[in-house]
């Protein structure tokens, strides 16, 4: 194994798990941003606040992206196996 391929790996797997975690994170920041603002407006300082419209966000983009976000991990997984099927030859 060279380091080239590991490189490789590496920014690949980060790449993975960056476009794996992006639309929940996204979501989340969103909804955070947005009940911010309502806190700002309202002057409501309430910490619970903030967690219950996040898990909802997070759910609700878990059950909407999770089929993608499922082959997108598969595919990696799968190009994984076979570069160390490769490797073993």
């Amino acid at each position: 194994m060279t380091i080239d391929s590991i490189l490789y790996l590496s920014r690949h797997t980060m790449e993975t798990a960056l476009l794996i975690s992006a639309p929940i994170l996204l979501a989340c920041m969103i909804s955070g941003i947005i009940i911010s603002l309502f806190q700002t407006v309202t002057s409501i300082r309430d910490m619970t606040l903030t967690m219950a419209p996040k898990l909802v966000a997070a759910g609700i983009t878990a059950l909407l992206f999770g089929n993608w976000m499922l082959q997108v991990l598969m595919r990696f997984t799968t190009e994984i196996f076979n570069q160390i099927q490769n490797y073993g030859q």
